[in-house]
């Protein structure tokens, strides 16, 4: 794979920041190019998911270092996947935005933050050493923190202080993870680190530093107890910095997870019943709150961490069949997730409300609309053929051949309330009438429904992409292939 489609995902996101800040009163010219700069993007991240099926995974190390001296950027087939769906969203978002977007915001500077905070999301994918990690992170959090912030709204600003006081925090625990690791092995290129951290002697330490770094993901994937700066901020913001936060930024930190916790630090029982107990506590925290709200966009909030647990539960079993699930789940989680948040706007700008029990009768008035509503919220619970039924069959079998009983019953668990918490949405919603907002909304559903017909090859690609991370040899041959 040639060096420039490798960082085309950063390039890419970086020039139309760039040209965008020097349209900065020209609204109608940002829409155009925001709209085409992410059309750009997804054509990019589609030959490049495709070259790395073909040809296998690919990396380059910045300024010709040599790792783990410089900076690695690595596309593997996750990374590839997570880019192409990173890609889906920031178009149907971009499409939504230039529907919905008050000129205010626009003048302030939506357009360029939106597309530095993708950049951001991107790098973090391609990241082949743990600090260029943080540095992403930190790309991501200033970004999502000014959007969050545009407006200047009571609520906004309200919201914005506890999202930055614990993600701030989590940058700090992330650094002193960091300075621990660094401290162990003298590196901080992940594909090194996997030969040099078993090797160390002193294993209480080396687990010390995986806990520091679980803390720090899991404030970043908000999981038990760590997730109340997500119910407190994610209904605060306009609607499509609301999804490309609930479809994006927490599953950047299950990722990191998944890389650094199949890659870095050897699988223990250490591990293994933090990650089960985290995963139990979260499913239950999201259900309950969830099924307590009678405001939609706050309900979806608490369903993004009832649905982390199960990603976190897929990745406690920690065999091929579950961390196969959990990366189709995550996919699937992604989109839904979005295109819910979406829905939400369209409901919004119609009813004023966003509460429960306001209208009722969509089908009827609406057949249409309540159709293309219908498909991410079943899709979310789970019912066949959608796509959230297919991944967590994968999550089911892999528990049922570890014997995890108690993390299957919580899937199932999890899974109903998300039947009777979609009930609830399922109201009055009429017909959208702005094309733009509706364009965005179907192209995310839409997205959703292709995982539906290519259910057999995510299966077969998402298990490839499991039997990787449990077995990293190419991941190491390819980072470092002057190692043995």
């Amino acid at each position: 794979m040639s060096g420039f489609l490798l960082l085309s995902p950063l390039l890419i996101r970086f020039s139309i920041a760039i040209v965008l800040m020097f349209s900065w009163r020209k609204i109608r010219l940002q829409r155009f190019i925001s709209v085409l700069g992410e059309v750009i993007a997804l054509c990019l991240a589609t030959i490049t998911f495709q070259q790395v099926l073909a040809e296998g995974a690919s990396s380059m190390q910045a300024g010709g270092w040599l790792a783990p001296y410089g900076i690695t950027l690595v596309v593997d087939s996750l990374a590839a996947l997570l880019l192409l769906v990173t890609s889906i969203i920031g178009l149907g978002v971009s499409l939504f935005a230039a529907g919905s977007m008050l000129n205010s915001r626009l003048r302030f500077g939506f357009f360029p933050i939106y597309h530095l905070l993708l950049l951001g999301i991107s790098g973090a994918f391609l990241a082949g050493d743990i600090f260029n990690l943080y540095v992403w992170f930190e790309v991501m959090i200033i970004s999502s923190f000014v959007l969050l912030t545009l407006g200047g709204e009571r609520a906004q600003i309200e919201g914005a202080v506890k999202y930055f006081t614990l993600n701030f925090l989590a940058s700090v625990v992330f650094l002193t993870g960091l300075a621990v690791l660094y401290g162990l092995t003298g590196s901080l290129n992940m594909a090194d680190l996997s030969l040099k951290l078993p090797l160390v002697a002193q294993r209480s330490l080396v687990d010390v530093c995986a806990f520091i770094f679980f803390i720090a993901f899991g404030i970043k994937a908000a999981v038990f107890p760590l997730y109340f700066w997500l119910p407190a901020s994610y209904h605060t913001p306009p609607t499509a910095v609301t999804a490309v936060f609930g479809g994006l930024l927490t599953k950047v930190g299950i990722y990191a997870m998944l890389r650094v916790f199949t890659l870095m630090f050897p699988w223990d029982a250490f591990l293994a019943g933090l990650f089960q107990l985290v995963a139990v506590l979260t499913i239950l925290a999201g259900a309950f709150g969830a099924l307590s709200k009678q405001h939609l966009v706050k309900s979806i909030s608490w369903l993004i961490i009832c649905h982390i647990g199960f990603m976190l539960a897929g990745l406690a079993t920690h065999n091929q069949e579950s961390l196969a699930g959990t990366i189709f789940y995550m996919t699937h989680d992604m989109l839904v997730k979005a295109a819910l948040f979406l829905m939400s706007g369209i409901t919004y700008r119609l009813l004023a409300t966003h509460l429960f029990g306001k209208a009722g009768g969509l089908f009827s008035q609406h057949p249409a609309w309540s159709l293309l509503f219908a498909v991410p919220l079943f899709a979310l619970v789970g019912i066949p053929p959608l796509s959230g039924f297919w991944p967590k069959i994968s999550l089911l079998s892999g528990m049922a051949a570890a014997g995890n009983w108690l993390l299957f019953a919580m899937v199932l668990f999890g899974s109903l309330v998300t039947l009777v918490v979609a009930f609830r949405y399922f109201e009055d919603y009429p017909v959208i009438k702005r094309r733009a907002m509706g364009a965005g909304m179907v192209m995310v559903v839409f997205a959703s429904l292709l995982l539906v017909a290519a259910a057999p090859r995510m299966y077969v690609w998402c298990h490839h992409m499991a039997a990787n991370l449990l077995n990293p040899a190419a991941y190491l041959q390819l980072v470092l292939p002057q190692s043995p």
